[in-house]
C-alpha cells in the first residue's frame, strides 16, 4: 500500500494550522545574513549514518498493526506511550527533535527501504550502501562519485567527511575529501612505512607525477585545516544540539562560515545502533541523541537563513528482526525507514509499508523500496538533477518528495 501523504497538503484540506505550535526549550532564532536565493550550486546535502542497524520498527513503531505487538511482547513501545504522528504510526518517545519537524511539514519518512539477497554482516551491508552497488562493489562511494558528477576538476572543499576515519562513501576519483574529527586537532595519519614518503612532500616543484600529486594533496589539506579551524572558532550559536549531536554543529560551523562544501558526511561511531540485547533504554537515548541533534543543525540552518538550501538524509546499514529476541533486544534485520528533513522537503509517508507478516525465512521484512530510490531522489531531485542514473549505475525511480 503506498502512503505517501504529504501534511502540507493534509493541514490545506482540513483547515488546521500550525501557526500556534509551541516548540517548547528551542532557543529564540537569531537573525543573520540575508537569505540567499535557492540556486542549484548552492544546494547542500548533509547525510547523517546511524550505525550499527537502526532498529527502524521500534523508531516509526506501527501501532495500528496487532503484528507489531505479537512479535515484541515485551519491547514492542505502547501506544499510549508513542509521540503522536497519525493513525498508524507513532514516533519513539525518544524522537522529540523528528516530531517537530513532522509537525513542521519538513520531515519525509521513506518505508521499507533495503535491497533484495540482503546481508546481515555490518562490514558487509554498510559497504553496500556506501557504495550504493548491493551484492556487487565499486571502488568509490556514492557520494563521491556524487561529487565527481557535480565538478569535474578537483575541488579540495567538495566534501567534507567528520570522523576518525574517511567513510568509504566520500571515496572520490576526483576529489579529495576534508576528513577530521576535532577543528582544533588536525594532525596527518599514516601507516609506519609511509613516514619516509610523507616526508618528501613540500611545495618545491617537482618532475615527478606522483610526488606532485602528494604535494598537492598536502597542500589543499592544509589550507583546508586553517579554514576549518578558523570556521570552528568563530561559530557561536544560541541552539541547544543536546547531549550527542553527532557533530553536527561541526558541519554549521562550516556552513556558516560560507565555506563552499556541498556534501558533508557524518556518523554514529562504534556500531551504537546494535541492540542486541536490552534494547528499550539504549534505543530511545541513542535516538534522543540523534534526533535533537537534527532538529538542532536545521534550526540553526534557519537562524543563519541557509535552511532553503540544505537537506539531511538519514540512514542505517540495515534494521532490525521483526521478532525480539531473548535478550530483550533485537537481532541483525533487512529492509528499514529512512529519513529526509529540511525545509525542502514535502513532508510525509513515501514508499510501501512493508508487512509484518509476510516476512523472508529469517523473519526479516522484505524491501520494498530499493534505497537507491532514495540516493536518486537526493541526486536528481536536489543536489545534481539528470545525474542519478550515472552515479549510481542504473535507473532508479526518484521519490516526489521536494516541495
Amino acid at each position: 500500500m503506498q502512503i505517501r501523504k504529504s501534511r502540507r497538503k493534509f493541514l490545506q484540506t482540513t483547515g488546521l494550522a500550525l501557526g500556534g505550535l509551541s516548540l517548547g526549550g528551542i532557543s529564540p532564532l537569531v537573525q543573520a545574513a540575508p537569505q540567499r536565493a535557492n540556486d542549484q550550486k548552492d544546494r547542500i546535502l548533509v547525510i547523517v549514518e546511524l550505525s550499527g542497524g537502526n532498529d527502524g520498527l521500534n523508531s516509526i513503531v506501527p501501532h495500528g498493526d496487532d503484528a507489531y505487538y505479537r512479535a515484541r511482547p515485551n519491547i514492542g513501545i505502547a501506544k499510549e506511550k508513542l509521540l503522536a504522528l497519525d493513525d498508524h504510526f507513532g514516533f519513539n518517545p525518544g524522537m522529540v527533535g523528528l516530531q517537530r519537524l513532522w509537525q513542521e511539514d519538513q520531515l519525509a519518512v521513506i518505508h521499507g527501504c533495503g535491497y533484495q539477497d540482503p546481508s546481515f554482516s555490518h562490514f558487509t551491508s554498510m559497504a553496500y550502501w556506501h557504495t550504493a552497488a548491493p551484492n556487487s562493489g565499486n571502488e568509490y562511494g556514492w557520494v563521491g562519485r556524487l561529487a565527481d558528477s557535480i565538478n569535474q576538476q578537483p575541488d579540495p572543499n567538495m566534501m567534507i567527511n567528520v570522523g576518525t576515519a574517511q567513510s568509504l562513501a566520500v571515496k572520490s576519483r576526483i576529489h579529495n575529501p576534508v576528513v577530521f574529527d576535532d577543528p582544533e586537532r588536525f594532525r596527518r595519519m599514516a601507516l609506519a612505512g609511509e613516514g619516509s614518503v610523507l616526508d618528501l612532500v613540500s611545495n618545491e616543484p617537482t618532475a615527478n607525477a606522483t610526488q606532485a600529486y602528494l604535494n598537492r594533496v598536502a597542500a589543499s589539506a592544509k589550507d583546508a585545516s586553517s579554514v576549518v579551524r578558523q570556521a570552528w572558532s568563530r561559530y557561536k550559536t544560541p541552539i541547544d544540539y543536546g547531549i550527542a549531536p553527532i557533530d553536527l554543529p561541526k558541519v554549521a560551523a562550516c556552513i556558516a562560515a560560507d565555506m563552499p562544501t556541498r556534501l558533508y558526511y557524518v556518523s554514529f561511531r562504534n556500531n551504537a545502533f546494535d541492540t542486541h540485547v536490552a534494547q528499550p533504554a539504549l534505543h530511545q537515548r541513542l535516538l534522543t541523541y540523534a534526533c535533537d541533534g537534527i532538529h538542532a543543525f536545521i534550526k540553526d540552518m534557519e537562524r543563519i537563513n541557509r535552511a532553503d538550501q540544505v537537506l539531511v538524509m538519514a540512514f542505517s546499514e540495515f534494521g532490525r528482526r521483526v521478532p525480539e529476541n531473548s535478550n530483550l533486544g533485537t537481532d541483525h534485520g533487512a529492509a528499514n525507514v529512512m529519513f529526509m528533513a529540511g525545509r525542502p522537503v514535502n513532508g510525509g509517508h513515501y514508499g510501501s509499508i512493508p508487512s509484518l507478516v509476510d516476512l523472508d525465512a529469517g523473519d526479516n521484512l522484505i524491501a520494498t523500496t530499493d534505497f537507491r530510490r532514495v540516493y536518486a531522489t537526493a541526486i536528481d531531485g536536489w543536489m545534481n538533477p539528470g545525474a542519478a542514473q550515472s552515479v549510481l549505475g542504473g535507473h532508479f525511480e526518484s521519490l516526489p518528495l521536494f516541495a
